[in-house]
């Protein structure tokens, strides 16, 4: 009888990637998935431990695998369960598996293993692995676009960051193995990949390949034409004229990108350990925005930091509402234990805190709203996902991430077309089909 097996993932792309593989492996062995409200065999848990309601969310999901199926085996692994495993043992009433994020590569085999055991871990020193878990991914189902997950881990030990002590030192997937898990990919007919990591911007450096993300990028983009590449995410410090030189001479690098910038103050910067000044960052997005002048450009920002008062807060508003950057992710600053920053003076409190995340949240809503009108009249080319439920019009992100809504076949899905953006209402771009809707592969930005 085949075992059934729920997986429920938490936080970044990364993670997402690891799933599939988790279930890609799990199908080759004969096993069913199931949604992770029904009653299951296995429950999966992978975790994330970024902010405390992270933490929280990872241990709702464990309980509610226990509620759901109180003989099911529980397996967790990911951010939280690196940090925190004996939280969970505390908490569990069910066998479980603890499985630490430098073994994930042995989640299957051992979720499968015959031991009834109580409890089995893991986990090791993930500050002591050098290389990567090998986690090859058949498919993602029910996905338009395919994350590849290059890299793991990370070097900078920003204080505010629980990461590289849940996810160790910089690590990279040989070149090899990655254009391995691309032509699957391709095979399987995905239109778009998304290349993440930790910190993709260290890809390469521990390895003895010569190839560092800026020639990996170039490679991905000439060998697979047909194939739309994404990056994930990019560092201040590592947006320089080799990335520019890519993103402008192969079509098929869609004009996007996403950047930290956490604080707009220096002083918060420098606090922050985050090894670059506001310049930096500012002359990063004039050479994206005068090289792509259509680029869509994101930004995290970190609310609250420790020490921030009134005027580092208010340095970041002014900086980001002067910038030509499209969106923001805001996130309040969560103490992490074990961090530095959670042991820093000038803690600041609940209320700035929400004040502080409502007025950035203003100014992303602000800034999408601009960036969309902008787009509107030009043809878009979208990947598109599903037909919306709700409204019954088809939607899917164009090449510079503008989030389209259209009348279309569902033919159209998992294909990309040509969309011309008419207008903007309640927040929401919509569009037409442009002549026949067929986009030509590759066709630039």
């Amino acid at each position: 009888m085949k075992k059934k097996i729920a997986i429920a993932t938490l936080g970044c792309k990364v993670n997402q990637f690891e799933s599939a593989a988790f279930l890609s492996d799990f199908r080759d062995r004969g096993c069913e998935q199931v949604p992770f409200s029904s009653a299951a065999d296995i429950y999966v848990i992978n975790t994330c431990a970024v902010t405390a309601r992270a933490g929280q969310q990872s241990r709702q999901l464990i309980r509610r695998a226990m509620r759901t199926n109180p003989g099911a085996r529980i397996v967790v692994t990911g951010c939280y369960a690196q940090m925190a495993a004996e939280e969970i043992v505390e908490i569990v009433d069910n066998p479980v598996t603890i499985i630490g994020n430098g073994n994930k590569d042995l989640l299957v085999e051992e979720s499968l293993a015959g031991c009834r055991c109580e409890l089995s871990m893991l986990m090791g020193n993930i500050g002591h692995k050098k290389e990567i878990c090998h986690l090859p991914v058949q498919r993602f189902s029910g996905r338009t676009r395919a994350f590849l997950r290059i890299q793991d881990g990370c070097n900078n030990f920003c204080s505010y960051c629980i990461v590289p002590y849940t996810r160790g030192r910089s690590r990279s997937l040989p070149r090899e193995a990655v254009f391995r898990q691309v032509d699957v990919f391709a095979r399987q007919g995905y239109r778009e990949l998304v290349i993440t990591g930790i910190n993709v911007g260290k890809y390469g450096l521990d390895l003895d390949e010569k190839t560092d993300i800026y020639t990996l990028l170039d490679r991905l983009c000439a060998g697979y034409p047909e194939m739309r590449i994404r990056l994930s995410s990019i560092e201040p410090t590592e947006i320089n004229d080799r990335l520019l030189a890519v993103m402008t001479g192969h079509a098929n690098f869609m004009p996007h990108l996403h950047i930290p910038l956490q604080s707009g103050d220096d002083r918060i910067l420098a606090h922050m350990n985050r090894r670059y000044t506001v310049e930096v960052f500012v002359e990063g997005i004039r050479k994206i925005t005068t090289a792509l002048p259509r680029a869509a450009i994101g930004c995290d920002v970190l609310a609250g930091f420790p020490g921030e008062d009134e005027q580092a807060a208010g340095n970041t508003r002014q900086l980001l509402a002067g910038l030509p950057v499209t969106y923001l992710h805001v996130f309040p600053y969560s103490k992490r234990p074990g961090t530095p920053a959670a042991g820093f003076a000038g803690q600041v409190g609940a209320r700035e805190k929400e004040e502080r995340v409502r007025l950035l949240r203003e100014l992303d809503r602000k800034k999408r709203q601009e960036f969309y009108q902008r787009q509107a009249g030009r043809v878009l080319q979208v990947l598109v996902e599903r037909r919306e439920r709700k409204s019954g019009l088809m939607q899917g992100f164009s090449e510079n991430y503008v989030p389209l809504r259209f009348e279309g076949p569902r033919r159209l899905a998992g294909t990309v077309a040509a969309v011309r953006l008419e207008r903007v209402e309640d927040g929401v771009p919509l569009g037409v089909l442009a002549g026949d809707g067929q986009a030509p592969a590759g066709e630039p930005a």
